[in-house]
C-alpha cells in the first residue's frame, strides 16, 4: 500500500509482467522494455560523417543500451560501399579497459551475457547469414580473462531472421537490404519494437516522409543514438514502452502517439 508507482527498465517479458501487476493494484506504471533498433543510410547520404556516428550507435557502450543500433538497413545502390566502410571501421576499433579514454569497447556486463550474445551468432550462421566480421574470439593481454567481444557484423541479413528480430543487446549488427524507402519502412514498423529509428540522408523530403510515417518514440535524423534532452519525453512504441509519462504532456500522450525527433544535418 505504500507504494505508489513503478518504474522498470529491462526486457519486454518481464516488463509486461511488471505492469500488469501494477495494474491490477491501481499503481502507476512507466515500464521501458526490449528493443531492435533500425538505421536507414539512404543513397544520398555522407558517409564520411555517418561511419564514425555508426560505429558509436552499434558498438558504443559494447552495444549493450537501449539505443544501441542494432539492424543497418542499405537503401539501393548504397550497400556496397557502406557495407564496406562499416566493416572495414568496425575490425579496427579497440578493445580494452572500459575507462581508458584510447578505448573503444570494453567487455560485456557478465559470462552469460557473453554466452548469450555469442549464441545469436552462431543463430544467425545456421540461419544463413553471412558473418563478414567475426568479433567471438578477440582477446585482450592485459585482461585475459574478461567477457571481451569484437564487433561483429552480419551480411545478407533478412528481417524473418532471429538476429534480425530478437534483441541481442551486445556488438552485433545486421545489414539489411532495402530497394527504397518505403520497404525499409516497411521493415521497421513490422518490428514487435519502436523504441529508437534513424535515417541518414541528405534530403528533407525523405527525412519528413521518415520522421511521419515511422512507428518508433525517438527518431534521429542523422543522429546515430537519437537521445533526447532530459526536459523532452523518452518513451518508445510497441513492445518497448508500457505506461503514460506523467506531466504537462499527459492529454497529448493519451490521445496520441508521440515522438521525439532528434535531427542533424551536414
Amino acid at each position: 500500500p505504500d507504494v505508489k508507482g513503478v518504474t522498470f527498465v529491462g526486457s519486454t517479458r518481464v516488463g509486461r509482467h511488471v505492469y500488469k501487476l501494477a495494474a491490477e493494484h491501481g499503481k502507476r506504471a512507466i515500464v521501458q522494455a526490449g528493443a531492435k533498433n533500425f538505421i536507414v543510410v539512404m543513397p544520398d547520404a555522407n558517409l564520411e560523417k555517418a561511419i564514425p556516428t555508426l560505429m558509436s550507435s552499434f558498438f558504443g557502450n559494447t552495444g549493450q543500451r537501449c539505443l544501441s543500433g542494432a539492424n543497418l538497413v542499405a537503401v539501393g545502390d548504397i550497400y556496397e560501399p557502406l557495407k564496406k566502410k562499416f566493416a572495414e571501421a568496425a575490425s579496427r576499433l579497440k578493445l580494452g579497459y572500459g575507462l581508458d579514454e584510447s578505448v573503444n569497447m570494453g567487455p560485456v556486463v557478465t559470462k552469460r551475457a557473453k554466452e548469450r550474445i555469442i549464441g545469436y551468432i552462431e543463430k544467425g550462421i545456421e540461419e544463413g547469414a553471412k558473418l563478414i566480421l567475426d568479433g567471438r574470439n578477440v582477446k585482450v593481454e592485459e585482461y585475459p580473462n574478461g567477457y571481451f567481444l569484437g564487433p561483429s557484423v552480419f551480411d545478407d541479413v533478412t528481417p524473418d531472421m532471429t538476429i534480425a528480430k530478437e534483441e541481442i543487446f551486445g556488438p552485433v549488427a545486421c545489414i539489411l537490404r532495402a530497394e527504397n524507402l518505403d520497404e525499409a519502412i516497411e521493415m521497421i514498423n513490422k518490428s514487435n519494437y519502436g523504441n529508437e529509428a534513424c535515417i541518414f540522408t541528405s534530403s528533407g523530403k525523405w527525412a519528413r516522409e521518415f520522421r511521419r510515417r515511422v512507428r518508433a518514440g525517438n527518431i534521429g535524423i542523422n543522429i546515430g543514438i537519437a537521445a533526447p534532452m532530459a526536459f523532452f519525453p523518452f518513451a518508445g512504441m510497441k513492445d518497448s514502452f508500457f505506461g503514460v509519462l506523467h506531466g504537462q504532456i499527459d492529454c497529448v500522450d493519451f490521445f496520441t502517439d508521440k515522438k521525439v525527433v532528434v535531427t542533424r544535418w551536414w
